[in-house]
């Protein structure tokens, strides 16, 4: 693949996400080197270990170093049943090129089905409660069937990405003592501009939305393209106050985070 054809939108005459974005830190290497050796202590300390991928950009760089380091942390994906065909298309190539295991955790068909007949196909967008409810039964619901078992699970949350995750650690102990489980964010200080630098520099696969100005992708309904000075988040959730703009799969006591 040549640096001209990176550099393309598959419409071929825009600049894609990695032209606009890949812009590493000058300590990108040692960003690197840290995350790849919070995933090797996450093998030996913390197993059972999985990743919780949605297949955005962090994510997909945390799966390929998996991959090239041949590290036993299998990958999960919650497949919502509301995901964009371009999400489901990436799941579909990373599951045929992954060199571990990616499992597929789904809602309840019955619960969703009377999710839809009792409250409507928009219900999340006539009220926080009735959002987070179907986040409840989407995407929680299959969280906790994936971390099952797990000792410890791998995320893509960087400190950058909202006021809601300045503070994330790289190792989050909040919930060993009631879960039984560690939470482990390898990119926690990595810049958008590093993770597109990783992207570009190993060819890694990844969603297409990102190249329609989509920094994050989660249910189709839920997710937009932001524009120009909107925050990271911002088409997330978007007629929702930001304080709001989660969907309580990183809870904090209480505290959507």
């Amino acid at each position: 693949m040549s640096v001209s054809s990176l550099s393309r939108s598959p419409q071929g005459n825009l600049p894609n996400a990695i032209a606009l974005h890949a812009n590493p830190s000058v300590n990108y290497a040692e960003k690197v080197e840290e995350t790849l050796a919070l995933l090797k202590q996450a093998v030996s300390q913390f197993s059972p270990v999985t990743q919780a991928s949605s297949l955005g950009a962090e994510d997909v760089v945390i799966t390929h170093l998996i991959n090239h380091h041949a590290l036993n942390i299998p990958v999960f994906v919650l497949e919502t049943g509301a995901l964009h065909r371009e999400t489901l298309a990436l799941l579909e190539r990373t599951q045929a090129h992954s060199v571990g295991a990616v499992n597929v955790f789904r809602p309840s068909t019955e619960k969703v089905i009377a999710f839809v007949k009792r409250h409507g196909q928009n219900a999340m967008y006539e009220s926080l409660e009735l959002r987070k409810a179907c986040c409840q039964v989407r995407k929680l619901e299959p969280l906790a069937e994936a971390l099952k078992g797990q000792r410890a699970w791998v995320t893509g949350l960087r400190r950058e990405q909202s006021s809601n995750r300045a503070e994330v650690p790289l190792i989050d102990r909040s919930d060993e003592a009631t879960k039984g489980q560690i939470k482990l964010n390898p990119l926690a200080n990595w810049t958008w501009g590093d993770v597109w630098h990783y992207i570009a520099t190993n060819k890694v696969d990844y969603n297409p939305l990102h190249d329609q100005f989509f920094p994050s992708i989660g249910c189709a309904p839920c997710t937009r393209a932001i524009s120009l000075g909107e925050e990271f988040r911002a088409g997330r959730w978007w007629w929702e106050d930001e304080a709001a703009k989660e969907c309580g799969l990183h809870a904090k006591n209480e505290r959507q985070s």
